[in-house]
């Protein structure tokens, strides 16, 4: 896909036919691929990163789940420990633990709960990184993430986790691509009807759906991809700032899990 005017051209395009713009050697996503790039599509590169780490988070909560007595854990982790792994707790939010609005977005209650949610990040993520780019979806993820447990805090006392605000943030992110492209809010199947169905399905199902966390990241993807646009040329002082902010949010979620380790081995001894 050509990155100034979206068009659908070749890998071997060097000029898009579309819009005569030159073409850089490697597109969005093919840079961040480096050794991996045989084993992980570059579409997906850094969706299936951060799916692994879910994956080897959610390992590791079950075992030290199991380890405290919960039998059950690959159906339902307890709570203590997700609280012990990073989970959105408010009494301890307000302590200043602020780093749990992003380290509760890596974890999970459950096998079939952290299985939805990558179904959603596997598709939604190619669909994102091929639309706005690398670091435009990643900053995304991170603030949709931050937008939605924040909502969480303020809306419910209750214990939350997942991946599912970051999920509805990339939605939001494809409605407004749906918008910019001047395709209007079209209720026949896509982003917006997927959205409309889960937001339903959250007020309806009750229970354990942290409805406020799905609004939060929804309205925070939306508001950031409006505002942030799509790609223009690779090497302009305006990508240059988009890949400083995408290193600043990696930088910020690494920062948070130090936080989560360190509170980790002061409070489970």
């Amino acid at each position: 896909m050509c990155p100034h005017c979206r068009a659908f051209i070749t890998i071997k395009d060097k000029v898009c036919p579309y819009c005569n713009e030159a073409l850089a050697p490697k597109q969005s996503g093919d840079e961040s691929a480096g050794m991996f790039a045989g084993f992980i599509p570059h579409a997906r590169f850094n969706m299936m990163i951060i799916l692994l780490i879910n994956a080897g988070i959610f390992v590791a909560t079950v075992l030290f789940s199991m380890n405290w007595g919960h039998e059950n854990a690959l159906i339902d982790v307890d709570t203590r420990t997700l609280i012990a792994f990073g989970a959105k707790y408010n009494p301890l939010i307000a302590q200043g633990e602020w780093w749990r609005l992003v380290t509760a977005g890596f974890l999970h209650g459950g096998i079939m709960h952290i299985v939805m949610n990558s179904i959603g990040l596997f598709i939604l993520g190619a669909d994102a990184e091929e639309t706005y780019g690398a670091p435009r979806m990643l900053v995304i993820y991170f603030c949709s993430t931050v937008a939605g447990f924040y909502a969480s805090a303020v809306w419910s006392p209750s214990v939350s986790v997942g991946a599912s605000a970051a999920v509805f943030g990339l939605l939001g992110a494809m409605i407004a691509d749906q918008l910019r492209r001047g395709h209007g809010l079209s209720f026949r199947g896509g982003y917006v009807m997927w959205a409309l169905y889960n937001l339903i399905f959250g007020v309806i199902g009750g229970g354990n759906i942290d409805n406020a966390a799905h609004i939060g990241g929804l309205v925070a993807g939306f508001a950031i991809a409006y505002v942030a646009g799509t790609e223009g040329r690779l090497r302009s002082t305006k990508e240059y700032l988009w890949r400083v902010a995408s290193w600043l949010c990696i930088l910020l979620t690494a920062l948070c899990f130090l936080k989560m380790y360190l509170w980790f081995t002061v409070n489970t001894r």
